[in-house]
């Protein structure tokens, strides 16, 4: 497990954590409209977030090393104008076959990610809050599910984009695109409240290429996104696949982050 202390409050990365137990802006006129270029529809894919304000969330994290897989799942709401949203996230059991753990509520907003539930000496009706500037990945794999905000903002760093085809997805048509997003590209473009953290995952990744999938809608709204990431831990290269799905635009999204006296700044227990 990985244990980071900032300023006195003990931190810690839910993937890592996982990770340990395996190795013990564009125009409303770029839509997805099949005569736009595939580079600027997928650019554009932020900005049509912003505009369409709100939606649910499905996440999934995919971490493969050694022969080992384990996939960590989440759903929630986001608000893409104020860049706030909730997640519950369950983690997968533990290799010994054991239940990894209660279900975790993360709060996500602009440089922060907030955690309850997450065990590790922190009492129960606590908040652990994460600097996501100052993360090596900028919370894009950290948290066990990449912030939905972060994960469009990456798009703005598309380039060798193809267009795939149109299909149906979970019966709305949109349009399949594949390319590679340039991190430093993307943080230099992103939206400021993105901006920090996207910077953090240029700096801290092995490899500033990030392979993605993203399907988008007619109205240009991102609907699905699968990045891949990989990384180094304890000198084994682990590969992730995260997945976010985009559904339910509109969906009222309530977020009150934690008061100053909710939030644990003891040390987290490895």
């Amino acid at each position: 497990m990985v244990v980071q202390q900032r300023h006195g409050v003990g931190t810690f990365a839910v993937a890592f954590a996982v990770v340990g137990a395996l190795v013990s802006g564009c125009s409303a006129a770029a839509d997805a409209s099949p005569g736009t270029d595939p580079g600027d529809a997928v650019r554009g894919a932020p900005d049509a977030l912003t505009r369409a304000g709100t939606s649910k969330a499905r996440t999934s994290m995919e971490m493969a090393t050694g022969g080992t897989r384990v996939t960590i799942r989440g759903e929630g709401v986001y608000d893409f104008a104020r860049r706030h949203g909730r997640l519950r996230v369950v983690l997968p059991e533990d290799p010994s076959g054991t239940d990894g753990h209660r279900p975790i509520t993360e709060l996500l907003a602009p440089g922060a990610l907030y955690m309850k539930n997450r065990g590790a000496g922190v009492p129960a009706d606590k908040w652990v809050r994460v600097d996501t500037t100052t993360l090596e990945d900028g919370n894009l794999v950290t948290g066990g599910a990449t912030d939905p905000a972060a994960a469009a903002e990456l798009l703005r760093g598309a380039r060798d984009v193809t267009r795939v085809g149109e299909e149906d997805l979970a019966g709305v048509r949109v349009v399949h695109y594949r390319g590679v997003s340039d991190l430093g590209r993307a943080a230099r473009g992103a939206s400021p409240q993105v901006r920090g953290a996207l910077e953090a995952a240029a700096k801290g990744f092995a490899k500033d290429a990030v392979p993605f999938d993203a399907y988008l809608d007619r109205e240009g709204r991102l609907r699905k996104v699968r990045h891949q990431f990989s990384f180094t831990n304890q000198g084994r290269t682990v590969a992730v696949a995260s997945t976010t799905l985009l559904y339910e635009f509109g969906a009222p999204v309530d977020v009150r982050l934690p008061a100053r006296e909710d939030i644990y700044s003891g040390r987290v227990r490895a």
